[in-house]
């Protein structure tokens, strides 16, 4: 798997165990223990979402739920 964004070593992530998951209709892989924002970073999405009035774009601002730039839904498919 390559996460250019991703450090190779450290953290608590178990690299053993990979898990596959879909943002906006494509397709990524990140590890158990990571947050969604931190698989979308590795995976080097850094726009989450866009203005509704200017529809400028918006990245991961914060690292909890108090999150403003991301409206998602989370759950198995």
């Amino acid at each position: 798997m390559s996460q250019i964004n991703r450090l190779s070593n450290g953290g608590r992530i178990d690299r053993n165990k990979v898990l596959s998951f879909t943002f906006n209709g494509q397709s990524y892989k990140g590890f158990e223990g990571d947050s969604l924002a931190a698989a979308l970073l590795a995976n080097g999405v850094d726009i989450i979402g866009r203005s509704f009035k200017y529809s400028r774009p918006r990245g991961i601002f914060a690292a909890g739920t108090e999150e403003p730039n991301a409206v998602l839904q989370i759950g198995a498919t």
